[in-house]
């Protein structure tokens, strides 16, 4: 794709000038494994995760204090194509759900001290329905971007991005045909239980959102604006700014790997920093964390979104880096290497 315009010109440099991980913090990490009372590897992936704290955090001894469950609420204009099977008005409704203390997420950080954050994005403001019009002006992109990127100060440890937005699979969807070709029967699915009625919707929508924009597209970013929502767009954000404070990431299900794809599609190695936690319910989703060499770290059959499998991820997380803080070396333990070692 060639390259994009003056408006989006910062973004894509802060997407292209990332920093690199700090091998050195993994290299204590690893150092510290190799004494701890077990063998050398059985933990297996949750190895791998104190690694990627370590590393993306940039301290050998990486510490979670302050995760930060991030949750991006928008509200779409493809709502009215009926491709959703829950009517508009219920979005300021569930978003009330979620910072009352009702919802899936709202009980997981609960319960695991995770610090639950919900940012509502101008919910009486549909995007534009993208089967009709652009979803943001490029201006109004770049501005909610820039937003997200704000939204993730306080210095978090580390941050989940979640999101709630009805209507907002069928963006997704579309951005994801058009990075990577397609048609809407590709990459739109039943999610929150469409029928096959909706599910035909969906798909035309997405279709005619692809036939209508396909044109003037020059660019992911381009693409964003475009086909996507204020949601991904702020969740683009927050990945940007995380990686430049030193964050690691931790992306939940289809709509938020869609703004890592967007991320992904301008330098792959923009999100080196973000484990995607799990392969969600969403047709789609596999394939698209497949086209970006991704898989999930949990698959559960969560189609839920809001930041569950993230926040469930981070939970696994931090089990990972208590247990090798915690755990005994073979020294304290009194326990005789292995022969050999």
């Amino acid at each position: 794709m060639s390259a994009e315009n003056s408006v989006f010109s910062d973004i894509v440099e802060l997407l292209i000038a990332v920093p690199d991980g700090d091998d050195g913090a993994v290299a204590a990490i690893r150092e510290r494994e190799a004494g701890l009372s077990k063998p050398v590897g059985s933990l297996g992936q949750l190895e791998g995760l104190v690694e990627f704290l370590a590393r993306w955090q940039h301290r050998s001894k990486p510490r979670l204090d302050n995760p930060m469950v991030t949750i991006f609420a928008a509200s779409h204009g493809v709502a009215a194509e009926g491709v959703s099977a829950w009517p508009a008005r219920a979005m300021p409704q569930m978003v009330a759900n979620m910072t009352n203390g009702g919802s899936a997420i709202s009980q997981i950080c609960a319960l695991h001290e995770l610090n639950l954050r919900v940012f509502e994005l101008a919910l009486e403001l549909p995007t534009g329905d993208i089967t009709r019009e652009a979803a943001l002006d490029e201006q109004m992109c770049a501005a909610t971007i820039a937003y997200g990127m704000e939204a993730v100060a306080g210095r978090p440890d580390l941050v989940c991005l979640g999101e709630i937005g009805i209507g907002n699979t069928a963006s997704a969807a579309a951005i994801f045909a058009a990075l990577y070709g397609g048609s809407g029967a590709e990459w739109a699915g039943r999610d929150a239980g469409l029928d096959d009625a909706g599910l035909a919707r969906k798909i035309a929508a997405v279709d005619a959102a692809l036939a209508l924009h396909r044109p003037q597209i020059d660019g992911p970013l381009s693409i964003l604006s475009r086909l996507g929502g204020r949601e991904i767009a702020a969740s683009l954000g927050a990945i940007i700014a995380a990686r430049h404070q030193k964050t690691p990431v931790i992306i939940d299900g289809y709509v938020a790997t869609a703004a890592a794809a967007i991320a992904h599609a301008i330098n792959p190695a923009a999100i080196n920093h973000c484990l995607f936690a799990h392969v969600a319910a969403d047709k789609g989703h596999a394939s698209a964390l497949a086209r970006m060499g991704q898989t999930g770290l949990l698959d559960l059959g969560i189609g839920l979104g809001e930041g569950t499998g993230a926040a469930l991820a981070a939970v696994l997380a931090k089990t990972a880096l208590h247990v090798h803080n915690a755990m005994a070396t073979l020294e304290t333990a009194g326990i005789s290497r292995p022969d050999g070692g």
